[in-house]
């Protein structure tokens, strides 16, 4: 009973550490010390400039220009507007390209010496269409306000701090790429601390920083400030497809540190991103932590140096524990000498077998495949498809479904080690009947059935008898041990993911002879070094949560669990309650999925999605109303008939998604007035004039010979035209002239396509109805398309 009351106190303990540790700050009030981050301050500036949606180049964008302008004449930072054309080609897409006019804002504090290089805090105040954007990112521009005024404050900095406020970055980093390679002062910044968000709550993760990281982690160590950063974060970072204006940033080989919140996902993008719904706590965070670095730097008379990228992670407070690369092969030495140490003097205290080791090295990997595959079959058990909306279902209820993936990770954890005292071999038909059941809801699932295969084949093999407590565990630290050797070779800046909790395991395994001593210390060091580990380790699932809808993830958190709970959730040897503790884990947390089934989530405060538009299609003369296919409410499906269209399939040139419409009357419509003539040079310049009344124009170029084109809206690029084969063109500020420059091989002809997008129904159409209260509009939705084609010859 002991050994029960100990897994349950470290399981309470380790929780209410991670519950502490993602605890946000209050928001200060603004009668705080000038000197000081306060939330509130900065709160009244997110208030009134996230009034309503501002896409980059519409009057509402420009109005927040203005409200932004104010508060930086009002802070004597002399702002200026700076205008230009950002031209920006997405990774890995050669056929597509944005571009559009910005308005980037940019103000200066004077420092003491003026040749010095500037520190700059950069945020953009542009919105996605139908997103007030309070979060995204009102909130970085707001901190990055308060943090400037705060530096003020403090006395005259030694070098400018300049505050650069971006245009465009939501349609494709276009203010950022416009400043940093063709806006002269980009050329005088040293430092950026970017923020941003991916939501509208929870703790701020420093997630980004320039390579070679070793001097910015010094920095970010000696100022932390309840900081949320590791080395891990960056790794995932630099493989994912996304970006914010610091890839701009980084391009121009200035060094950065990227903040951001990525909590309450469910308001991202999205018309929920309000003031109201903004945590206040989430703002008093960025602030405190980005005031703390980018203060100290504005103070200091060098800039961070570059040095080999740092292994570190926050741990408790305001620690950061940082070393270089070779501190982690140091790390694995020291735990391999504890380990030895461990096993060798647990034998002194009573043999066991070798093959007890060799099934507790089973038993992890057991644990970790096998974790893999039950949460795979959980998620596909809530009934949400995988995909950005619809996620959506989830995000709406993610406090259960988190609670959900804690219970059923850690409840498979318990079982497995529990049923080491009794060696069932049925043991090893639970993940794989559920690995395999995962593609029992509609598709084949790979993750749920390679996991599941593998997780049952393993489990054969180790659960065919009893194990002792002390060499199952010797195994379950071998294997790890094993693992963190390959992370640190392969991907040194997630070895400590690996070889922390692996060092307390081998702490504990050392001073307590792998568990055979069971005095009250003995007990009370176990649940020390577990508690701590797990409130440690809830911070990292927390992080993968909220990052990816990918249920691997996890198994490298029960495995590392597993390094610390393994002798307190092994009972004695052919002790019947072995099975107890994951049983009930497992039912709560299914039952807990079950209730996320059955649950309908959408309220006034998480609507469900509706996407609807008119098309007209100017070379048939015929017009459709449309809607996503999946993301469809009732509500969509009434604006469908309302012209007393059949609603059927809908596919069409412009649009990739899979779409469902019904025809609809006609309604007359602006066609882009576009022309094609010859330059000076032999070359040919393709002219669409601005609509005014419209927001985005997508063109699509196919050429009868091969081409190049030279120039978007006046800025230099190259992109291939490949005989046949379409380009993209998405002009992000359709009411200003566009101008293509082309350079052809020769006679030929130009195939045209075109899409223009006004944010409004078209007039003259039967209105749309109400929308009921849990229903909201997303993206562009409610909008007016027109398409149409042209070709020209030369």
């Amino acid at each position: 009973m002991g050994r029960y009351l100990a897994l349950l106190l470290a399981l309470i303990v380790g929780s209410w550490i991670a519950f502490v540790g993602e605890k946000l700050p209050d928001s200060l009030t603004a009668s705080t010390p000038l000197t000081e981050f306060a939330g509130e301050r900065a709160f009244n500036d997110v208030n009134f400039m996230a009034a309503v949606p501002h896409p980059v180049g519409t009057v509402a964008n420009q109005n927040v220009r203005d409200a932004i302008m104010g508060r930086m004449l009002r802070l004597g930072l002399n702002p200026q507007v700076r205008p230009g054309v950002g031209v920006q080609q997405p990774r890995g897409a050669s056929d597509i390209v944005a571009a559009g006019v910005v308005e980037n804002l940019v103000g200066v504090l004077p420092g003491r010496d003026r040749s010095l290089p500037a520190v700059a805090l950069m945020a953009h105040y542009d919105s996605v269409p139908g997103s007030p954007g309070a979060a995204d990112d009102l909130m970085g521009v707001a901190s990055a306000l308060e943090v400037v005024r705060a530096i003020k404050a403090r006395g005259t900095p030694v070098r400018d701090v300049m505050l650069v406020i971006t245009d465009g970055e939501e349609a494709g980093l276009l203010g950022a790429n416009h400043f940093f390679r063709r806006d002269p002062l980009a050329l005088h910044i040293g430092l950026v601390f970017n923020m941003e968000a991916r939501g509208s709550g929870g703790r701020v993760n420093m997630f980004q920083t320039s390579p070679q990281n070793g001097g910015l982690i010094d920095l970010f160590q000696k100022t932390a400030r309840r900081p949320a950063s590791s080395s891990l974060s960056v790794l995932i970072y630099e493989k994912l497809p996304n970006d914010t204006d610091l890839t701009e940033t980084l391009r121009a080989k200035v060094a950065g540190l990227n903040y951001a919140i990525i909590g309450n996902q469910f308001d991202y993008h999205s018309p929920t991103s309000t003031a109201a719904t903004l945590e206040r706590g989430s703002l008093q965070d960025m602030g405190d932590q980005v005031l703390a670095a980018a203060g100290y730097a504005a103070f200091e008379r060098q800039l961070p140096a570059k040095a080999p990228n740092a292994i570190y992670a926050n741990v408790l407070g305001d620690t950061v524990v940082a070393y270089p690369a070779w501190g982690g092969w140091a790390l694995l030495a020291v735990i391999a000498v504890l380990l030895l140490f461990a096993i060798r003097w647990a034998r002194h205290s009573g043999e066991f077998p070798a093959s007890d080791i060799l099934r507790g090295m089973g038993a992890q990997l057991f644990a970790g495949l096998g974790t893999v595959a039950v949460l795979e079959f959980a998620r596909r058990l809530t009934g949400a498809e995988f995909g950005y909306l619809e996620q959506r279902f989830l995000l709406a209820q993610v406090t259960r479904w988190e609670w959900a993936i804690m219970l059923i990770s850690l409840g498979f954890l318990m079982f497995a080690a529990g049923d080491m005292a009794r060696g069932r071999r049925w043991m090893a038909a639970f993940p794989l009947v559920l690995g395999l059941a995962c593609s029992a809801f509609g598709e084949f699932d790979v993750i749920g059935a390679v996991t599941g295969v593998l997780a049952g084949a393993i489990g054969v093999f180790i659960y065919n008898r009893p194990a002792s407590r002390k060499g199952a565990w010797a195994g379950v630290l071998l294997v790890t041990w094993i693992l963190g050797v390959i992370v640190q070779a392969v991907a040194p800046g997630a070895s400590y993911v690996v070889a922390w909790p692996l060092l307390l395991g081998a702490i504990g395994a050392a001073a307590t002879s792998l568990s055979a001593k069971r005095g009250l210390l003995s007990f009370v060091l176990l649940v020390v070094l577990a508690s701590a580990a797990l409130g440690w380790e809830g911070g990292l699932s927390h992080f993968a949560f909220e990052a990816m809808d990918l249920m691997p993830l996890f198994a490298i958190q029960m495995i590392t669990a597993g390094v610390v709970l393994w002798p307190l959730a092994q009972p004695d040897t052919n002790a019947e309650k072995g099975l107890v503790v994951g049983s009930v884990l497992l039912i709560a947390g299914f039952v807990i999925t079950f209730v996320i089934r059955a649950e309908d989530p959408w309220t006034p405060r998480h609507p469900q999605v509706s996407y609807v538009g008119y098309h007209l299609d100017q070379d048939t003369g015929k017009a459709w109303r449309f809607s996503l296919a999946k993301a469809r409410p009732q509500w969509s499906d009434m604006v469908m008939k309302a012209d007393g269209g059949v609603v059927q399939p809908y596919a069409h040139w412009a649009w990739r998604r899979e779409l469902m419409g019904a025809p609809a009357r006609p309604l007359p419509a602006v066609q882009p007035v576009t022309s094609l003539g010859k330059t000076a040079d032999g070359g040919l310049m393709l002219h669409v004039a601005g609509q005014p009344e419209a927001r985005e124009l997508d063109l699509q170029l196919r050429a009868t010979v091969p081409g190049r084109v030279l120039s978007l809206g006046g800025v230099p690029m190259d992109m291939a035209l490949i005989p046949g084969k379409w380009v993209r063109v998405y002009w992000f500020t359709a009411g200003k002239d566009l101008d293509v420059a082309i350079q052809p091989s020769g006679p030929g002809r130009l195939d045209v396509r075109y899409m223009t997008s006004r944010d409004a129904w078209p007039q003259g159409a039967i209105p749309l109805p109400t929308r009921p209260s849990d229903v909201m509009p997303w993206d562009s939705s409610d909008s007016t398309f027109v398409t149409g084609t042209r070709a020209f010859t030369w």
